[in-house]
């Protein structure tokens, strides 16, 4: 690991980071939580909105999967009878005058002589009475049993099972009003002061706090009413209330204690394994949701959360056969559909998605999600006309005042303006003509990058498709030459030689093919530039420099997934430049673990453990001893915590900012990245590593990498004259010295890892060297890049796996790939072309 420099969080050259209980707007930080580790799992953010709009009445507890709790519902009232009108008030509820009376007074009477509700009295004409009014309640007819009630407490004001249950009624009526909300909770209350002991009351209270989003409140309820008399239902409905609000472990405690309680609980296991899911422990929640199945085996919900986990874990065929089993149980299982067409778009095989996004749109028509996805598989595929009809769609749901825009509406302003229209009037335009980072208006290309919504001043709408360009046509396979055949079946390969093989990378056909193209692309410009030929590029005839190469595989995997903005942060606005980018990454945050880079945690731990002990030396060496004994005893990052309290400018937190030494000037050191931990106790701690990359830091890794790529094209002519073993051996090192320094400068918004790894494919292929060997399981090239102690460092451990052999000569009679695809028309219809083929052919150089 590098030498590095060490602040406390907050001081100059550090990250300051604010820290809120997690209870404080639970709800509202729930959605992003949800996606920002997980960025396929939007439903579960769409699960969590409907629950935080309230229910308009009956005993699903706020949680997230409300359609098998409420199936389950065994809450502590109105189950007492068998209802002829459904709880939740349908249209076929009739009014209370057309209801037969005697059927009415039989079931009450039979209600008051078992005394099946709650708070029955020593009196049975009371009881009757307030039988009547809990069969009004079951029969939705809420305003009935309200006046009811209110008749009988004018009476009798203490009357409890009265005062309860007219505040039943008026939580069933709707929460969505908050005037019900407060009669309920003020009538709750009431039943709590007069009857302090009854469980059954704070549990109603907590289902009627936690829809409002009052969650401490809730929680509290349902402490009081577990410590009165504990259940498998309260645990149970109090660890959805801890796993809303994050506090993931807390909630498997609860849930564990359910099924101790009552082992035949799919619910309760169900959540016990999205506990464990939402803190990236992947095959913790794997053994969960089968264990739920085990106990109920036509569970949807469990088999749509095993699929997610295995998409999550990039296990694609286990994925794919446990959505199907839940499309087999209900083949019009919406939210099943969604994550299934999700899972085949990033998996590249947009053809299967939009089969999954239209019906998803048949049945729940204004569905977002599948509506953008729909649109987006459709650009993808450059069928412009049918991806801006259905994203229109999208941009007609405007939030209400107050509410906030779903991640799918702040993102189709960016596909569906400036940049598909731009893709679509440049669809037969050579691309060595245009540069969209240029062309791209800045503060466009700067909102889009961070994210951001999309409220850019001056912006002009772009006029719409132009009708003489037509969309993109589906190439047959066959229809290709077989010399092309056979480039294409050669880039599938190349292309999935950069599988990253570990938790949370799902393999992408699509994305492998752009890349392998690259790679070959690369190669070939490479070998010409060698032999001093120029290069046509942004409309000009010149010599490649290293931005040139890179450009190549930026524009591959730019439009092999136009979703995301894959541009390069120098070429934003000044103004934006001079604040910087940053490249945020949390390893850890709260109890959620980062499972991508969970190989590099311990590299990590041992660099801050040698800079602590740096720090401590220079600013409080007597105490210096104490600081070492404790460190010994370090495992984990949340072993640092007691450190952090030995020195006050520590105590909340520091950073660590590693150093990058240079090739160029020796001695002189850039700056890496930082890491930051912050937080005060296990569960709330914030681990994370950050790249800012500013003008005058980019300027510096630009000059060091001008000089590299400047020697390896001077030895790279020198090779192509001479092929000594030596002069090969130099030109590999260069390649991977100068993509060290790409790594660790991050230059692009998205996609640098695979980008830099198809340009060292493809320059060593121009070197002679073919890459024979995959990245090992569990390592990042980035990260390999970026944790190094140097650029001689990266390249033994890059070469440890490549397994590096002679080029096949059958490279040399591959066609031109940047003659045979000059267009975006061209490299889109490549990239929609079947892949299967290549399955059965012999690819030349294995």
């Amino acid at each position: 690991m590098r030498r590095g420099k060490m602040a406390p969080a907050g001081a100059p050259g550090g990250v300051g980071v604010l820290w809120l209980p997690l209870a404080l707007l639970a709800l509202a930080r729930t959605a992003l939580a949800l996606t920002e580790q997980y960025p396929a799992l939007n439903l579960l953010q769409q699960e969590l909105h409907r629950q935080r709009q309230g229910p308009a009445g009956g005993c699903a507890s706020a949680g997230e999967w409300a359609e098998p709790y409420s199936a389950e519902c065994d809450s502590s009232f109105l189950h007492f009878h068998e209802s002829d009108c459904d709880i939740g008030g349908s249209s076929s509820c009739e009014s209370v005058l057309s209801l037969n009376t005697e059927k009415i007074l039989n079931q009450a009477k039979l209600l008051a002589e078992q005394k099946r509700f709650p708070f029955a009295t020593d009196n049975d004409s009371t009881n009757e009475e307030l039988a009547i009014a809990y069969v009004l309640i079951g029969n939705g007819l809420y305003d009935e049993a309200i006046r009811h009630f209110s008749t009988m407490l004018q009476e009798d004001p203490e009357l409890v099972s009265a005062i309860y249950g007219r505040g039943i009624a008026y939580g069933k009526k709707g929460l969505h009003d908050m005037k019900n909300a407060e009669l309920a909770l003020f009538e709750l209350s009431r039943v709590i002061s007069l009857k302090p002991d009854h469980p059954e009351v704070f549990e109603q209270r907590a289902e009627i706090l936690s829809p409002l989003g009052r969650i401490s409140e809730a929680l509290s309820d349902l402490t009081k009413a577990i410590q009165l008399q504990p259940s498998a239902r309260l645990y149970r409905h109090r660890g959805t209330l801890y796993f809303i609000s994050e506090d993931y472990a807390t909630a498997l405690e609860d849930f564990q204690r359910s099924l101790e309680l009552n082992k035949n609980q799919p619910i309760a296991m169900l959540y016990k394994g999205l506990t464990f899911f939402h803190r990236g422990l992947l095959k913790e929640a794997i053994e969960s949701f089968k264990e739920a199945l085990k106990q109920k085996a036509d569970f949807i919900d469990a088999y749509k959360s095993l699929g997610q986990a295995y998409r999550e874990l990039g296990n694609f065929d286990a994925a794919t056969e446990s959505f199907q089993k839940a499309l087999l149980l209900n083949q019009n299982h919406v939210q099943t559909l969604q994550l299934k067409g999700m899972m085949l778009y990033h998996h590249g095989s947009l053809d299967e998605a939009l089969k999954n996004f239209k019906r998803c749109l048949q049945l729940e028509p204004y569905n977002e999600v599948c509506q953008y996805m729909k649109g987006l598989s459709h650009v993808a595929m450059g069928q412009f006309y049918e991806g801006i009809k259905a994203q229109t769609k999208v941009m007609l749901n405007d939030p209400l005042p107050g509410q906030k825009a779903s991640p799918e509406y702040l993102k189709v302003k960016y596909l569906r303006g400036k940049l598909k229209l731009y893709l679509h009037a440049h669809l037969d335009t050579p691309l060595t003509e245009y540069n969209i980072d240029i062309d791209l208006p800045g503060n466009f290309k700067d909102h889009w990058a961070k994210n951001l919504p999309f409220l850019i001043e001056n912006y002009e709408e772009q006029p719409g498709l132009q009708p003489h360009i037509k969309d993109v046509l589906f190439q047959n396979f066959e229809s290709y030459k077989p010399e092309v055949q056979e480039l294409i079946c050669v880039a599938d390969h190349l292309g999935s030689m950069m599988q990253y093989e570990t938790p949370g990378f799902l393999p992408n056909k699509r994305i492998h093919r752009a890349m392998g193209l690259a790679t070959l692309e690369v190669m070939q410009a490479v070998q010409r530039t060698w032999a001093n030929s120029k290069v046509r590029m942004n409309g000009k005839t010149r010599l490649m420099q290293w931005r040139d190469m890179f450009d190549i595989a930026v524009k591959w995997r730019r439009i092999a997934d136009p979703d995301q903005p894959v541009l390069w942060l120098d070429q934003m606005p000044a103004r934006s430049l001079s604040r910087g980018f940053n490249n945020h990454i949390n390893l850890i945050r709260g109890q959620v673990i980062n499972m991508r880079y969970l190989e590099y945690f311990e590299k990590i731990l041992h660099f801050i453990k040698d800079r602590i002990l740096v720090y401590h030396g220079a600013n409080n060496p007597k105490g210096l001893l104490e600081v070492r004994e404790a460190l010994e005893k370090v495992h984990k990052v949340e072993d640092l915590l007691p450190i952090m309290k030995f020195n006050s400018k520590t105590r909340d937190g520091f950073t660590v900012n590693t150093k990058v030494p240079s090739l160029k000037d020796q001695g002189k050191e850039y700056d890496g990245f930082t890491i930051t931990i912050t937080g005060d106790k296990v569960g709330n701690i914030l681990f994370s590593v950050e790249t800012q990359t500013t003008e005058e830091r980019t300027q510096l890794y630009h000059a060091e990498i001008d000089a590299l790529y400047k020697d390896l094209t001077a030895k790279g002519k020198v090779l192509i004259l001479s092929a000594e073993l030596g002069e090969v051996d130099a030109v590999c090192n260069l390649i991977l010295s100068l993509v060290y320094y790409f790594y660790n400068l991050m230059p692009l918004s998205r996609g640098s890892s695979v980008i830099a790894y198809s340009v060292i494919m493809g320059a060593l292929m121009a070197s002679g060297k073919e890459v024979s060997g995959k990245i090992p399981k569990g390592k990042l090239v980035d990260f390999e890049a970026m944790t190094a102690p140097g650029s001689e460092a990266f390249s033994k451990i890059a070469r440890s796996w490549m397994n590096l052999k002679s080029i096949s000569p059958s490279y040399k009679s591959l066609p031109s790939v940047s003659e045979t695809f000059p267009t975006l028309r061209t490299m889109i219809e490549v990239l929609n072309t079947d892949s299967s083929h290549c399955l059965k052919k012999t690819i030349v150089v294995v």
